[in-house]
C-alpha cells in the first residue's frame, strides 16, 4: 500500500465504500461522520482536507474537488472501479476565479454571466450589492461547480474565499465568527487568540462545524492552511488585469483547486456495494436503491439497521421488491435520460409503461411527431407513430421498434448502451455509440461503429468498453439476422 500526503473528507450515500477503498489505497480520511466512525471503529483527524468528495444532487455520481495532483490521483483510482465508471475534468472548478460579464438579467432570482471562452455562470441577485444590469462586470469565484450531465449553470459569487473544511476565510467578512451556536460557539471564537498563526488582513475567518471536534494544534493547521491559500490567491491575482479587486474583460484568472466529475453505473454501484460489505452489513444493490430516490435511501438505512446481514453476499438486486415500493412499474410515466461519454445528457422524451414484470423488463410507449427520418433506419417519421421501446434492468443494450399508425413496423434500432438502470422516475444508461438496425425489409447492420472509434481515441470510453461494446453489437446482430 502507497501513503498518499493527501488528506480527503468524503460526503454522501458512497461515503462508507470509498472511505475503505481510499484508506486501502493509502489516503488519510479526516472529518469523518459520526456513522463512519462507528462503523470503522477508530476516529479519524479533525484536519484540514485536500481534497473533498461530495455526492451530486441527484446521487448518480462524484464531484472531487480540491488539490489537483491529489485530485488526479483520486479520479485515477476512483475511475476503476468498474467498467461503466466514466470521469470528467470540469473547465469551471470549484474555487476558481474569473471575471465575468452580465448576459442576461431578466427576471428571475439571478443572471447569467459570461466568464469568458465560451463558459457560463450563475450570479443571484442577492449576492451583489446594488442592481445587476447586462453589461455589468464583477469579480467572482466559483462556488458550486454543476456536473456536465446537469443543466444549470455553475453558481458564482462576487466575493473571494478560501477554505479546507474547518474553517472558511473571505474577504466579504470581518473579524472571527463559527457556524454554531451557543457555548461552543463562543470557545471556537476564543480559542483563535491562541493560535499562533494570525488571520491575514482584509479576510474574515468563520470556523465550521468540523472545527467543534478539533484541538488547538488541528485548527492551528487548519487556519495556516487557509491563510497560505488566501495568500496564494492574492498572488496570483495581483497580475490580473484589474488587480486583485477590479474585474476586467471575461476570463479565468485563478484556478487554485481542480474539480472532477464521476459518474456511476450500474456495474460500478455493485463494486462499491462489494467494498462497503466490506466494513457494513449492506443489502444487494445498496448503492443502486440510494441512487433511485431519496425516500427508497432511507429505507435502505432501516432495513440494514434492523437486519443483521441483509443481502449477505449475494449481489442479486431486490429489483420487484424496490419497484413495488418505488416504481416503476405499470402506468407510470418515465423519462429517457440518454447519458454520452462526454458527460451530456439528452433526454429522449418520456413514455407511458405498458408492461412490467418482475424480472427487471418493462414497456415503454412513445407517441413520436412527424417530420425527418429515424436514424440509420431512413424511413419516415410520420404524425401517429409509436416508439415501442423494451427495458430490461442491468442488460446492456435495449430495442427500440417504431411502428406507424396502421401497427406496420418502420424498423428496430437496438442501442448498446452501459447497464440499464430502471429508477422510478427515469432510465439511465450511457450510450456507446455503436448500434445494430434492422429494417422493414429484415436487413440487420451494425452502425456508428466509426463513433465508437472517435470516442476512443478522443479518451471518453476506454479500450475495455469499447472492446464490451463491439462485443455486445456482434451478439445482437447475430441475434436479429
Amino acid at each position: 500500500m502507497t501513503e498518499h500526503p493527501a488528506t480527503v473528507r468524503i460526503r454522501g450515500i458512497y461515503t462508507t465504500a470509498l472511505t475503505q477503498l481510499l484508506i486501502d489505497d493509502g489516503f488519510e480520511v479526516v472529518q469523518a461522520s459520526d456513522p463512519i466512525c462507528e462503523r470503522f471503529e477508530e476516529s479519524f483527524e479533525a484536519a484540514p482536507a485536500d481534497v473533498t468528495i461530495w455526492t451530486t444532487r441527484d446521487r448518480q455520481g462524484l464531484e472531487v474537488s480540491g488539490d489537483p495532483d491529489a485530485v488526479e490521483t483520486i479520479v485515477s483510482l476512483l475511475e476503476a472501479v468498474a467498467i461503466d465508471t466514466f470521469h470528467w475534468s470540469d473547465a469551471v472548478p470549484r474555487g476558481s476565479v474569473f471575471d465575468a460579464e452580465v448576459l442576461d438579467a431578466d427576471g428571475g432570482s439571478g443572471a447569467v454571466v459570461d466568464l469568458g471562452d465560451g463558459r457560463r455562470g450563475y450570479l443571484q441577485y442577492d449576492a451583489v450589492d446594488g442592481y445587476v444590469d447586462a453589461g455589468n462586470r464583477y469579480r467572482v469565484q466559483v462556488d458550486e461547480p454543476i456536473p456536465p450531465w446537469d443543466d444549470d449553470r455553475p453558481l458564482v459569487r462576487p466575493t473571494l474565499a478560501v477554505g479546507g473544511g474547518l474553517c472558511r476565510l473571505s474577504r466579504d467578512r470581518t473579524g472571527v465568527s463559527a457556524a454554531l451556536s451557543g457555548e461552543r460557539a463562543e470557545e471556537l471564537v476564543g480559542m483563535t487568540d491562541l493560535l499562533s498563526v494570525d488571520r491575514p488582513d482584509g479576510w474574515g475567518l468563520r470556523w465550521q462545524r468540523p472545527a467543534a471536534d478539533a484541538d488547538l494544534e488541528a485548527m492551528t493547521t487548519a487556519l495556516e492552511d487557509a491563510a497560505e491559500r488566501a495568500e496564494g490567491l492574492e498572488e496570483a491575482l495581483a497580475d490580473a488585469p484589474g488587480g486583485i479587486d477590479e474585474p476586467a474583460d471575461p476570463g479565468e484568472r485563478a484556478t487554485p483547486k481542480r474539480t472532477a466529475w464521476l459518474w456511476f453505473g450500474r456495474e460500478s454501484r455493485f463494486e462499491l456495494d462489494a467494498l462497503r460489505r466490506d466494513v457494513e452489513a449492506t443489502m444487494a444493490g445498496h448503492h443502486r436503491t440510494k441512487a433511485a430516490d431519496r425516500a427508497a435511501s432511507a429505507a435502505v438505512d432501516f432495513a440494514e439497521a434492523v437486519a443483521e446481514s441483509p443481502g449477505g453476499e449475494s449481489d442479486d438486486f431486490p429489483f420487484e421488491t424496490v419497484a413495488r415500493q418505488f416504481g416503476p412499474t405499470d402506468g407510470d410515466r418515465l423519462e429517457i435520460d440518454h447519458g454520452k461519454p462526454d458527460g451530456t445528457l439528452i433526454s429522449l422524451g418520456y413514455g407511458d409503461v405498458t408492461e412490467f414484470d418482475s424480472d427487471g423488463s418493462l414497456t415503454l410507449e412513445r407517441s413520436m411527431g412527424g417530420g425527418g427520418t429515424y436514424d440509420a433506419l431512413g424511413t419516415p417519421k410520420e404524425s401517429g407513430d409509436v416508439a415501442v421501446t423494451k427495458f430490461r434492468e442491468g442488460r446492456w443494450w435495449y430495442p427500440t421498434t417504431y411502428k406507424g399508425s396502421d401497427g406496420g413496423s418502420k424498423g428496430t434500432y437496438v442501442n448498446v448502451c452501459t447497464p440499464v438502470e430502471l429508477f422510478p422516475d427515469t432510465v439511465r444508461y450511457v450510450d456507446l455509440y455503436i448500434d445494430v438496425i434492422r429494417t422493414p425489409d429484415g436487413t440487420v447492420e451494425t452502425v456508428d461503429a466509426d463513433e465508437l472509434e472517435a470516442a476512443v481515441a478522443d479518451g471518453h470510453v476506454s479500450a475495455e468498453l469499447a472492446d464490451k461494446a463491439r462485443s455486445v453489437a456482434d451478439a445482437v446482430e447475430r441475434a436479429l439476422s
